[in-house]
């Protein structure tokens, strides 16, 4: 199973990921594990990416895609995953069908999980108390959503027209979530 997870921050996407990982005997892969991992490994894709982080910049949407591809590509990879954190925009996208088409590995479901905006800021409001995370301000996590409605929500639509999306309610019990996301793959 090949699974991408998207919504927005604060929906519980990190959470659901580990829950079908566990499932379907897959791994997680979150695309900020991915980059954690290229810079404390000092891989060459790492040392690329720092050199753009330690100037304050984003990292490039190709060094992404190549650091997302070279992660696909391993082993524990081959009979699927679940992938938080990409695409986030439309060339992402591009990218992606590109890495998987070359790789003989085809997507079978986009699974978005929705949430009333007011539910995730209380959600993140929670979250910066409970782990005293500095980046969960109210304006950071205004314009967090902001970047999602108008950059990766979007994405959702092309997932829809390849009939690849799949739709969950992200309110409620964490294993009812988790039940109804499987349930709606099957």
């Amino acid at each position: 199973m090949r699974l991408l997870i998207m919504g927005p921050q604060g929906v519980g996407k990190g959470t659901q990921a580990e829950l079908l990982s566990k499932y379907f005997n897959i791994p997680a892969i979150s695309t900020g594990d991915i980059f954690r991992y290229n810079l404390k490994n000092e891989t060459p894709l790492g040392l690329e990416a720092k050199a753009f982080i330690d100037k304050g910049l984003l990292v490039p949407d190709e060094l992404t895609n190549k650091i997302v591809k070279d992660r696909l590509a391993k082993d524990d990879a081959k009979n699927g995953w679940v992938l938080d954190g990409y695409p986030r925009n439309a060339s992402q996208v591009e990218a992606l069908d590109t890495i998987l088409e070359e790789l003989g590995t085809p997507l079978d479901h986009a699974v978005a999980l929705n949430a009333d905006r007011q539910v995730l800021i209380e959600r993140m409001k929670k979250r910066a108390e409970i782990e005293g995370r500095a980046d969960d301000t109210p304006e950071i996590i205004a314009k967090r959503l902001d970047v999602y409605a108008h950059e990766t929500e979007p994405l959702l639509a092309i997932y829809k027209k390849r009939g690849a999306l799949v739709e969950v309610d992200g309110v409620g019990e964490v294993e009812t979530i988790s039940k109804n996301i499987i349930s709606a793959l099957k």
